[in-house]
């Protein structure tokens, strides 16, 4: 069992998915054996979730956790089992309110972060009397790291910090140092404060890139071998580690249209097709994949309403280079990917993984129609 007092991680983590469990806590745990992280990492848990209870219970023993790696990597396959350790302390914010408060102030260098869809609303019941209980926990996740943030910065503003969302949201670095800074301004924090916000702390915009399939209990994941976590280049920005994954880039824009445009436009079709044909109600990706029509209608819409946006950007070869890699993901056959749960928040997926194909093409002045796009945005798409 960890201790209590154990010494404070670098690392501070918000959130226990099963995606940062084989991501990032993945790539630390890699690095610290290699010599090449900053240390190990503090896990918070800020819901209520009873399964997220039940992660962090285990965690918190601190004998490690297991990924099985399972798929097909350049034709190679693989099926190997890692042992995690990069979690040293597993906290509930709830309970654990003042040790955490003592962590950003102490020796805390990069804050990590994995919310979900609806990890950057507000709630009305947080305020800014907030600040003058520290025994009070604020309810929404951007609250909490508004607290946290100006403590930081009453205690020991000079030390750097970078902050790494790594919600599937555009531009994340950008998004979630907005809503933190207007909230700072909604509760009137000083000026300086809000500046300290804006410039001193590094709020990275990136992207993570990895099909974690399942969950295993009490806790661990089951992944795929690819993997990418994108970062912008900035100056200042502080790494949680060095690992082949992590790639600094400054094109962010064109891993992300990589990623949405191919990745996830492809699964949300799938999903599509899924909840309009009626389909299995334990349909997986692999299985969508080996159907003959539907395998052709995507590689349709592949190569007839996407690809054509990556030519007019001079990025064809770039995208059919991915799509290569992209097709080995979504045959792997070791993989439980279910396509209900990709269905899960489908309008808003769709919006926000299919809308912007259309937008970029209009932009770009291309003439195409994209019926197969434009039928599951109207939630009208049918087999072929």
């Amino acid at each position: 069992m960890l201790e209590p007092s154990a010494m404070t991680q670098p690392i501070l983590q918000f959130g226990t998915s099963r995606f940062l469990q084989a991501h990032v806590d993945l790539f630390v745990s890699q690095a610290l054996a290699r010599g090449q992280a900053l240390g190990g990492i503090t896990v918070v848990q800020t819901t209520h979730n009873p399964a997220s209870a039940q992660r962090v219970a285990a965690l918190a023993q601190g004998a490690g956790y297991p990924v099985h790696l399972r798929g097909l990597l350049r034709g190679e396959r693989i099926d190997s089992t890692v042992t995690c350790n990069a979690v040293r302390q597993a906290w509930q914010a709830d309970a654990d309110w003042p040790r955490l408060l003592e962590a950003v102030a102490g020796e805390v260098r990069v804050i990590v972060s994995n919310t979900a869809d609806r990890g950057y609303q507000l709630d009305a019941q947080d305020g800014p009397d907030l600040l003058a209980s520290p025994s009070r926990v604020p309810r929404s996740f951007p609250a909490k790291l508004l607290v946290l943030l100006r403590h930081r910065w009453q205690q020991q503003p000079e030390a750097p910090l970078s902050i790494f969302p790594c919600e599937l949201i555009e531009r994340n670095g950008d998004a979630l140092r907005e809503v933190v800074c207007g909230l700072a301004a909604g509760w009137a924090l000083p000026a300086d404060c809000i500046a300290w916000l804006r410039q001193h702390c590094v709020w990275a915009n990136s992207l993570v890139d990895r099909i974690v399939s399942e969950a295993l209990d009490p806790v661990g994941a089951v992944a795929e071998p690819y993997a990418l976590w994108a970062v912008e280049k900035q100056d200042r920005l502080v790494l949680p580690c060095e690992h082949e994954a992590i790639v600094l880039t400054d094109d962010l824009d064109h891993h992300e249209r990589l990623k949405l445009f191919l990745l996830n436009a492809g699964h949300t079709y799938l999903a599509e097709r899924w909840l309009v044909d009626g389909r299995a109600a334990d349909e997986t990706v692999q299985q969508a994949m080996n159907d003959a029509a539907l395998r052709a209608a995507l590689e349709s819409l592949w190569a007839e309403e996407v690809l054509p946006v990556f030519d007019a950007l001079g990025q064809r070869d770039a995208a059919l280079a991915y799509l290569v890699d992209l097709r080995e993901r979504l045959l792997n056959p070791f993989l439980a990917h279910r396509l209900a749960d990709i269905a899960q928040n489908h309008a808003q997926k769709k919006q926000r993984r299919l809308a912007p194909v259309l937008a970029l093409a209009s932009q770009l002045g291309l003439d195409l129609a994209q019926p197969r796009l434009r039928a599951a945005l109207a939630g009208t798409a049918q087999s072929e």
